[in-house]
């Protein structure tokens, strides 16, 4: 909150010896003064964000301006308060040796953030286990960190990791993901017309039940429709979507249908959209780089933004065309933000976390009220995830 604070202040003086009443652009500073002092005001928080265990070292972190889309420079740069990190494991055999080695990859991922947090820069940025963590963080001036982990693979068939990855700070789960599992079908299966469970396994039942014991968020971005439809059934809290789109918008199996958004809407949850380029406006990113490549490979010293002028890329309009229809669909209440950086994210306009404030900008101006703006940052995913934190100790209490 103090740099904030401080960062408010620079802005305020830029603009106040800046801005003339004569200037004939004085509605769009207007605009972007206003936006400006929301983005500053507002929790800013992003649901997925991918690592490489790389770069979480003595000598390479993301204490340092990292060639990564996100490290504590950029995060300040763009005033973005909230880092979900993401303990993410891709999917492999369902054996013993496959749960063994994921299990290891899960946990030098774990190991990671912690370092990150605890001797690289716990100075500027702390774990949050709480929705009220995050809020107290942000009053003393600390970036915040939270983690999420992508595929419930690395649990193997143990149920009990699910409440060690709850102590180890993981606060979002979701049952599979590019691949179906021992919990869960995956999206996946609409590409070869395959399921393995169709929906989720019983095993993938207790799982949901232990992490709504426990407190994690369950998190649909990415098994079947069929497993999202009987997950949100079995779940006796909210779930979320950490990182998917409207797939009227962009028709990608991993964007959701209204059928889906009316189902999480239900729930009590909410759609984190994502910033990644197919899944925001998939024919127009199929334009741009096949554009894209004919050029460079007629000329390889071609300008990029000569590039993007013939051929447009997705930028953060198109992304803010899903906040919008998903509001319109199920309300302001169900919807928030995801980048998918350095996993994949990224777009026109807010390429990493030092360009941020553009989201914000663009909800200004398209008439978003500074509490609409905070909801959709940080208010609906915070809500969510006090809700499950209430849940989990009323279902404790009665053990």
């Amino acid at each position: 909150m103090k740099m904030k604070k401080l960062i408010l202040s620079l802005f305020v003086i830029s603009f106040t010896f800046g801005c003339k009443s004569e200037n004939p652009e004085k509605n769009e500073v207007d605009i972007i003064q206003k936006a400006q002092l929301i983005h500053l005001r507002t929790t800013t928080l992003d649901t997925h964000n991918d690592i490489d265990i790389k770069n979480f070292t003595d000598s390479l972190n993301y204490s340092m301006d990292t060639d990564t889309q996100v490290n504590l420079p950029k995060m300040i740069k763009g005033a973005l308060d909230v880092s979900w990190l993401i303990v993410y494991t891709g999917q492999g055999d369902l054996t013993p040796q496959g749960y063994k080695k994921a299990g290891e990859n899960a946990q030098e991922k774990f190991d990671a953030i912690n370092r990150f947090t605890q001797k690289y820069a716990p100075n500027k940025i702390a774990l949050a286990r709480t929705a009220a963590d995050v809020d107290s963080l942000r009053k003393i001036g600390k970036k915040v960190a939270m983690i999420g982990v992508e595929n419930a693979y690395p649990i193997g068939e143990d149920l009990s990791e699910v409440k060690r990855y709850f102590d180890l700070g993981a606060r979002y789960m979701s049952l599979a993901h590019n691949g179906h599992n021992q919990f869960s079908d995956s999206n996946t299966g609409e590409f070869d017309n395959t399921a393995k469970h169709n929906g989720i396994s019983e095993l993938g039942k207790k799982a949901i039940e232990l992490m709504n014991y426990y407190g994690i968020m369950v998190d649909i971005s990415h098994p079947s429709k069929e497993a999202i439809r009987q997950t949100i059934l079995h779940s006796k809290a909210p779930v979320i979507a950490s990182h998917s789109s409207a797939r009227v918008l962009s028709d990608h199996p991993r964007n959701l249908d209204d059928q889906q958004l009316e189902w999480i809407k239900e729930s009590g949850g909410v759609v984190q959209t994502v910033a990644l380029a197919a899944f925001v406006n998939k024919k127009k990113h199929e334009r741009f780089t096949k554009g894209r490549d004919s050029i460079l490979k007629q000329n390889p010293d071609t300008d990029q933004q000569k590039i993007k002028a013939l051929f447009p890329a997705v930028d953060v309009s198109d992304f803010v065309d899903h906040i919008d229809y998903i509001k319109n669909k199920i309300g302001v209440d169900h919807v928030g933000i995801s980048s998918d950086f350095d996993g994949g994210g990224g777009i026109e306009g807010w390429r990493d976390a030092s360009e941020t404030f553009n989201i914000t900008l663009e909800l200004v101006k398209r008439g978003y009220s500074e509490e609409e703006i905070g909801k959709i940052w940080s208010g609906n995913l915070l809500r969510v995830l006090s809700r499950v934190e209430v849940i989990a100790q009323e279902l404790q209490k009665k053990q």
